[in-house]
């Protein structure tokens, strides 16, 4: 709730992970980053305005031919215009390139003050 939502105005970069090639019952990763956006708009201005990457988990449950069309989807749905990150923490597949360029945006951006 609240408390996870102040711990989160610390940081300097947030990651949207959603899970796609879930069990069909799954909640729709779409409706899920629109409904975890409204509530960092809901809470604070600043919050909402921080970076934000778009991580795809879970891309080793589709099939190599269908991925980018998932990804597309989901981006173009979402209107996405930040970074996005297709990954499999199962496989480690993607993970590599995540750390690194987590670390150059950490290396390259100035902490800021805490609100």
């Amino acid at each position: 709730g609240i408390q996870f939502l102040r711990h989160l105005e610390r940081n300097r970069l947030l990651l949207h992970l959603v899970d796609v090639g879930a069990d069909p019952g799954a909640e729709d990763p779409v409706e899920s980053i629109r409904a975890v956006s409204g509530e960092l708009g809901r809470y604070s201005e600043r919050l909402a305005a921080l970076p934000r990457w778009l991580v795809i988990n879970k891309i080793d449950l589709i099939a190599p031919a269908e991925r980018q069309e998932v990804i597309d989807r989901i981006v173009g749905q979402l209107g996405w215009e930040g970074p996005i990150f297709a990954i499999s923490a199962a496989t480690g597949e993607g993970t590599k390139k995540l750390c690194q360029k987590i670390v150059e945006f950490l290396r390259a951006s100035p902490l800021r003050a805490s609100p």
